[in-house]
């Protein structure tokens, strides 16, 4: 097996025994982004070789004096374009953000370099995480490895691209409305996003903050549970973290699902569910029950009103969140102008792309004067509705098995041309979102063109290990399937 189509605990255990050292590893997956990325296009930034291979021998005298023992030391990781990084270009995909360098690094990717992890660089997005399909970057669409005549998703496309494409072995994404799990279903990853709160949001540029966590990317499972053991923690700095009694995730790899309750939402396969799709997680479904799980479909109530009811908290957070971006303190400003008005206005005006503009506008309107009441109070009480039907499933079942995205990947172009569009392809993740839940994104298998399809185990909050337990049971009986770019 070639070094780059190891999973991150491989190359850990390698470079641990020392068969690899991590400058080897650093150099090969400088390599392999030298080779694909110049049309994949899963890089914002990536760090001089000689800074990455320098943090990697340092890395390694660490590992061979005992001092660092974790099983992702050495390990290259990629991360999302919205995590802060000292000392290293961070623009969310943004012209506004196009020379934004931060004085602090987020707390998750702290948490990585205390574990040893050695950073390649930062991975393009949808700009400030708005979008489905990572084509509205302003720095060009990050294409699907699978086919790169289709999008990877969004709006951690760069990441999941960069996974599946190995031009890393891991990597950080943010999920505000499925950021995490539909782009991995649409590049053939694994992907966890946590129950909110689990992850601090500490130094990671706010979207919507009552929804946004950060959580991993990665090819299997087992590296996700490991990754997300990493970077979880209590912080005190962000005041929605909640401290767990336990962050064992990895204790959760067992490949035993006898006596699991699993319930199927029937509203989720309706109208728009493609039949590969739709088969494919049945077939998943089956799986289960003949490994002893309990299966069986149910009412999930309230699907119809999770779009709107998203779109509309999703963008009103948006705009208030990004009314920091003026082009007075950091970022870019605009050349001419005549006044601090003027400035502001056309600062945000040639900096912000037209889908963030499109969001800030509808975020302004639903927390104007005479329409609050009519639009964003509603949304809440919705999100508390949902919240109470999720609830009440989970009474019955231990967790809920769901389609990751109504489709595959769509081709570049399909979605940008209908917003609308775009948005009804969230329909299966952001509810997980609105209720704070965890959710894990699995590969299941390929479309009638080859691309590969995503189921979701969704869990109630705070119970990670038991949609891990079930994801890793699935996981040891299917069969692997690699991109042309990744053989």
């Amino acid at each position: 097996m070639s070094l780059m189509k190891m999973t991150a605990l491989e190359l850990g255990k390698k470079i641990k025994s020392k068969e690899v050292s991590a400058a080897e590893a650093a150099k090969a997956a400088i390599e392999q982004i030298n080779a694909v990325d110049k049309e994949i296009n899963s890089y914002v930034t990536v760090l001089d070789e000689d800074v990455i291979v320098k943090r990697a021998e340092q890395v390694q005298k660490a590992i061979d004096d005992g001092s660092m023992t974790g099983p992702l030391a050495g390990v290259p990781v990629a991360i999302k374009d919205n995590m802060c990084t000292q000392g290293i270009l961070t623009t969310c995909s943004s012209k506004i953000l196009g020379n934004f360098i931060p004085t602090y690094t987020s707390e998750a990717v702290i948490n990585l370099e205390k574990a040893g992890a050695v950073i390649l660089g930062k991975t393009n997005m949808d700009e400030f995480a708005m979008g489905s399909t990572t084509e509205t970057s302003y720095y060009g669409p990050t294409k699907n490895p699978w086919n790169k005549e289709h999008v990877p998703g969004g709006s951690s496309g760069g990441s999941c691209a960069a996974v599946a494409a190995n031009e890393c072995f891991y990597a950080l994404g943010s999920d505000t409305g499925g950021s995490i799990r539909q782009p991995s279903s649409f590049c053939g990853v694994t992907g966890i996003k946590p129950t909110y709160g689990t992850v601090s949001r500490y130094g990671l540029i706010a979207y919507g903050s009552s929804l946004d966590q950060i959580g991993p990317i990665a090819k299997d499972v087992s590296d996700c549970a490991a990754i997300l053991e990493t970077i979880a923690s209590y912080d005190r700095k962000d005041s929605t973290s909640v401290k767990r009694d336990a962050y064992d995730f990895t204790g959760a790899l067992v490949d035993d699902v006898k006596a699991m309750k699993i319930g199927i939402p029937k509203d989720y396969f309706g109208d728009g569910l493609d039949t590969d799709v739709k088969n494919a997680v049945l077939k998943v479904a089956d799986v289960l029950r003949e490994k002893g799980a309990s299966v069986e479909e149910f009412d999930l109530s309230l699907v119809e009103y999770a779009i709107p009811a998203y779109y509309i908290i999703a963008s009103a957070e948006a705009s208030s969140n990004l009314a920091r971006f003026e082009g007075v303190k950091y970022g870019y400003r605009t050349e001419e102008y005549e006044g601090l008005h003027n400035m502001i206005k056309k600062t945000r005006s040639e900096g912000f792309g037209a889908e963030v503009k499109r969001r800030i506008m509808l975020g302004s309107f639903v927390l104007s004067s005479g329409y609050y009441d009519a639009y964003y109070i509603k949304a809440l009480r919705t999100k508390a509705l949902i919240k109470q039907a999720f609830d009440k499933a989970f009474e019955s079942y231990d967790m809920i098995i769901a389609p990751a995205a109504p489709t595959t990947a769509p081709k570049l172009g399909d979605s940008l041309s209908d917003p609308i569009k775009m948005y009804l392809g969230d329909i299966y993740t952001i509810s997980v979102n609105l209720a704070g839940l965890p959710g894990i994104s699995v590969p299941c298998g390929l479309d009638r063109n080859g691309l590969p399809i995503g189921i979701q185990f969704i869990g109630n909050c705070f119970e990670e290990k038991k949609i891990i337990r079930a994801a890793y049971a699935y996981e040891q009986t299917r069969e692997y399937a690699e991109c042309g770019l990744c053989q």
